[in-house]
């Protein structure tokens, strides 16, 4: 068994979203081999992501008949020094955000980031709502960033690092920044805090386009953005306006996740389309953008929001929609790094 046995095995895998095998997209950086161990070095980055996992044990199927003991790791390369590099341990930046407020893009940012740290992935959450900060509330964060004066240690909640605006205020100071101090904060907690290596930084965006979401994406190598609507025409309308703010800065739109999708009556059992039906998806389609899923308007959200319990991590209808939407999230991440592979070679 050589390096060309085991690529040759390798092809008969496939990538399950970009339509060909991983030796013919590029996908296999390195085999190593032994008298002992096969070593494949992948180029997957979304870690815990069900697509990449599901790649990474086909290889271990592919390669389990050659009486060798079979180590994998995954990693894309960087093509920036270390120096160039802006957050350089943290692997993936992913962008929430909104055409506008209400439409649950908090509580979705809260959701995803729990999410993927209940799927095993090292995760930070980045509050940037300058104007109305309140993940820590909703994550029940009652310990402040520490810090010796030139660095921010986050503070940690369901296995998810966290920073938001909230901390740098007193309780109930109004926010009034203007511009180039949002952009001043931002850098600045971009380079001071020690967020380490992490798999996923959720980053939760002011509603609208301002200049907090500018910054952002002039400052951030963002892997891609959710957008956040509910079904009804108002915020279909805003959640466009989004769309074509991160297209004018070629940031990825990983999919269209729809909030208040519907209630179900605890008494009667009936779903009842408050805010109408089937336009987040309809949204996804028009604009050939995924659609990362819907969920119901339900009581448990809010109760969760408010005592600090993200739905995700519970059982039932509306916790299995939003692990549905932290899937397709890590998936989509994923599809994005290994085409950027593949097209770059």
């Amino acid at each position: 068994m050589n390096e060309a046995d085991v690529r040759e095995r390798l092809a008969d895998v496939g990538d399950p979203d970009l339509g060909d095998d991983i030796v013919s997209l590029g996908l296999v950086n390195d085999v190593e081999v032994d008298d002992s161990e096969i070593r494949v070095s992948l180029a997957l980055g979304a870690p815990f992501s069900p697509h990449e996992s599901a790649i990474a044990e086909d290889v271990r199927d592919a390669l389990a008949d050659t009486g060798l003991d079979v180590e994998l790791s995954a990693s894309i390369p960087n093509k920036l020094d270390a120096d160039e590099q802006v957050l350089p341990g943290v692997k993936n930046v992913i962008a929430v955000a909104s055409g506008k407020g209400g439409v649950g893009k908090s509580t979705m940012a809260v959701n995803i980031a729990a999410g993927l740290s209940a799927l095993g992935a090292r995760v930070g959450l980045f509050d940037a709502d300058v104007y109305g900060p309140n993940v820590p509330r909703m994550v029940s964060a009652e310990e402040r960033p520490q810090t010796d004066g030139e660095t921010i240690v986050p503070p940690e909640r369901f296995g998810v690092k966290l920073m938001s605006m909230d901390f740098l205020t007193g309780e109930d100071d109004p926010v009034i920044w203007r511009g180039p101090m949002v952009h001043k904060i931002i850098t600045q907690l971009v380079e001071d805090v020690e967020w380490g290596d992490l798999d996923y930084l959720v980053m939760d965006l002011p509603p609208g386009t301002g200049d907090t979401q500018l910054t952002i994406l002039q400052t951030l190598p963002l892997t891609g953005a959710v957008i956040v609507t509910t079904p009804q025409e108002v915020a279909l309308d805003d959640a466009v306006k989004g769309l074509r703010m991160f297209g004018k800065h070629d940031t990825n739109v990983l999919g269209i996740a729809e909030n208040m999708a519907g209630f179900r009556c605890p008494d009667c059992g009936g779903f009842h389309e408050i805010f109408g039906s089937g336009g987040g998806k309809a949204l996804a389609q028009e604009h050939e953008l995924p659609f990362l899923g819907g969920v119901p308007l339900d009581p448990a959200v809010r109760t969760g929001g408010d005592d600090g319990e993200p739905v995700v991590l519970e059982e039932g209808e509306t916790g299995d929609a939003f692990r549905v939407i932290v899937e397709n999230v890590a998936n989509n991440a994923g599809v994005v790094r290994r085409r950027g592979v593949s097209e770059g070679r």
